[in-house]
C-alpha cells in the first residue's frame, strides 16, 4: 500500500553564510559523503570569486544560480506512436536541482587546476549570464519554443 509523498525536510543553514541555499549547493557538490571537502571547495571558490569582482561572494552565488534556473523544459511523451517533445514548465525544486547540476557539471569540464578555481569561473561567468550553464539554459529553452505546437500534448 502506497503511503503518498515524503515530506520535506528542513535543511540546516551553512555555519559561515546561514543560507540553506548554500547548504544544498554543497550537499550537490560533495562525493562520497565527504561534506568538509565539498565546503572547502566552495567556501575558497567564493573568497576566488570575492577577490576576482570585488562583489561578496554570496551575492554573485545567488545571481548564478537565479541566471541558471530554466522556467521550461521539455519532456518526451508518446501519443499513438509517435513520441513528441512536450514542452513543461519546471517545478520550484527541479528548477534549483537543476540549476545546480548544470553549475557543477559545466564547472567539472573547465580548464582551470582546481575544482575550487573552476567554480570560481563558472559562478562568475554565470552571474553575468554567459558561461556554459547559462548556454544549456538558453538552449533548453530554445528547445522548449520550437517544441510549443505540442503544448497541448500535456499532462
Amino acid at each position: 500500500m502506497r503511503k503518498g509523498r515524503a515530506g520535506k525536510r528542513d535543511i540546516a543553514l551553512d555555519p559561515k553564510y546561514g543560507s540553506a541555499l548554500v547548504t544544498q549547493f554543497i550537499s550537490c557538490l560533495f562525493r562520497s559523503g565527504k561534506r568538509s571537502v565539498g565546503e572547502t571547495i566552495f567556501y575558497d571558490a567564493l573568497d576566488m570569486v570575492k577577490a576576482r569582482t570585488g562583489k561578496e561572494g554570496k551575492e554573485v552565488f545567488e545571481q548564478a544560480v537565479e541566471n541558471v534556473k530554466p522556467i521550461i523544459q521539455v519532456r518526451s511523451r508518446r501519443v499513438g506512436g509517435q513520441t513528441y517533445q512536450v514542452p513543461i514548465e519546471v517545478r520550484q525544486d527541479e528548477r534549483l536541482s537543476l540549476s545546480f547540476r548544470w553549475l557543477i557539471i559545466y564547472s567539472k569540464a573547465r580548464g582551470e587546476k582546481t575544482m575550487a578555481q573552476r567554480l570560481a569561473g563558472e559562478l562568475v561567468d554565470a552571474s553575468n549570464g554567459q558561461g556554459r550553464a547559462v548556454q544549456r539554459r538558453e538552449e533548453t529553452h530554445r528547445m522548449a519554443e520550437a517544441n510549443r505546437a505540442f503544448a497541448h500534448y500535456r499532462w
